[in-house]
Order: C-alpha cells, then sequence, then structure tokens
C-alpha cells in the first residue's frame, strides 16, 4: 500500500513539475538548476555547520533546527530505507537513496522555487504577501490551468504526508512488536491512530512552532545514540 501511494504521488509530482517548467519561465528553470547545483557543492559543508556563521536567524531557525529535525527522524527513514532495499546493491542504494533523490529535489525547488521568485521580480506579488500554506498555489495562479494544477498540489500534499506517515507508523510498530515485521493488524491501526492524534493535539495546542519544537526536543535524546 505504501509502495503503490508513492509511485501514485511521484507520477502526479512528475507530471506537475514537467507542466511548471514547460510553461512557466523554462529558460530561467533550466539554466538555475546548473547554478544551483554548483551553489549546493559549494555551501553544503559551510551551512550544515551551526557553528562559526555570523547569521544567528539562519544558524538557529536552519541549520540547528534541521539538525535535530533529521537526528529524531533517524530511526524510523534508517530502518525503513534499510528494510525496503534489502537485496540491493550499495552502488543502487547509493543511487537510489542518495543521488537521484538529491538531483530532483534541486529541480523541484529551482522549478517552483525559482518561478516563484522570477514572478516577484517581474512584479507580481502575490507569492511574497501569501502566508506560507498559499505561496505554492499563488505560484500556480500565474500558470495556466489553476485550478487543476492547484487540485494536483493539494492531492500531492496530503498523499506525500501520508505516505510519510504510513512509514513512520509501520516502523514504529515494528519496533514496539519487537522486530516483528507481520505484527497484528490492530497493533498496526493502533499506532497509526495515536500517531495522528498526537500531531493533531500539538497543531491545536501551538501550531507549527509546537510541532517543531517536539521534533527538536525528540532529537536530543538520540543524539547521545
Amino acid at each position: 500500500g505504501v509502495k503503490r501511494l508513492s509511485e501514485i504521488n511521484m507520477v502526479l509530482a512528475i507530471i506537475l513539475l514537467v507542466f511548471v517548467i514547460a510553461f512557466g519561465s523554462t529558460s530561467a528553470i533550466l539554466t538555475g538548476f546548473f547554478g544551483n547545483l554548483r551553489a549546493y557543492a559549494a555551501e553544503l559543508i559551510p551551512l550544515s555547520n551551526p557553528f562559526g556563521r555570523d547569521d544567528d536567524n539562519f544558524r538557529q531557525g536552519w541549520t540547528a533546527f534541521y539538525w535535530a529535525w533529521w537526528i529524531s527522524w533517524s530511526p524510523f527513514v534508517g530502518m525503513f530505507i534499510a528494510r525496503v532495499s534489502r537485496g540491493r546493491t550499495v552502488r543502487q542504494f547509493l543511487i537510489a537513496v542518495l543521488i537521484v533523490p538529491s538531483l530532483i529535489s534541486v529541480l523541484w525547488m529551482t522549478a517552483f522555487g525559482g518561478s516563484a521568485i522570477t514572478q516577484t521580480i517581474n512584479g507580481f506579488a502575490g507569492v511574497a504577501d501569501a502566508a506560507l500554506e498559499l505561496q505554492l498555489f499563488q505560484m500556480l495562479t500565474q500558470i495556466p490551468l489553476t485550478a487543476i494544477t492547484s487540485f494536483v498540489g493539494i492531492i500531492l500534499v496530503i498523499v506525500f504526508f501520508i505516505t510519510s506517515s504510513d512509514s513512520g507508523s509501520l516502523v514504529i510498530d515494528t519496533v514496539a512488536a519487537g522486530g516483528k515485521i507481520n505484527a497484528p493488524v490492530p497493533q498496526r491501526i493502533f499506532w497509526c491512530s495515536f500517531e495522528g492524534l498526537v500531531a493533531i493535539a500539538l497543531m491545536l495546542g501551538g501550531g507549527l512552532a509546537a510541532l517543531q519544537a517536539m521534533a527538536v526536543s525528540t532529537g536530543l535524546p538520540f543524539t547521545l545514540v
């Protein structure tokens, strides 16, 4: 089920990506992609170091936060990737888990972020003035078939969240079952439901800030591991 949802989502994401490249600022996106690759290679290590930077806002809001974020996710992501990669070679693992996703991420950020920046430079203030949750859809208003692309964007957000939640719940269930791959179905439902309820409680109690604070606080014990 997780695999099928992920495959459907990837197909939709590729279609939306190609559409934005074709009907957006195509030349700016293609040239920006290679420029961003160079910047990524040059700045990856400096920006990954939370020490010695003058920009406290970036260091605290991005570098240190994402250190804690990915440390808290590491048991789930590591175990899930290990499970789905069983039987693969190291070369296949490096290509499919590290290289290809990184290249696609740079292209994705270049296409959507670059299009938004180009629109802003050209005088469209919708993206800059919109709330964070609506900026994608404001960018899509400047591209043909807005209603369809916005609907696809909503579907992508929902299914990406569902597949991430499914993966996390599957790993938690496996750990709670002492490593059993096929744990009882009611137990799987419990962990999936409980995970959702915790997220809802955090969002209602303090919004995104509470959710981020929880991620950082849970990441701290795992730094010792």
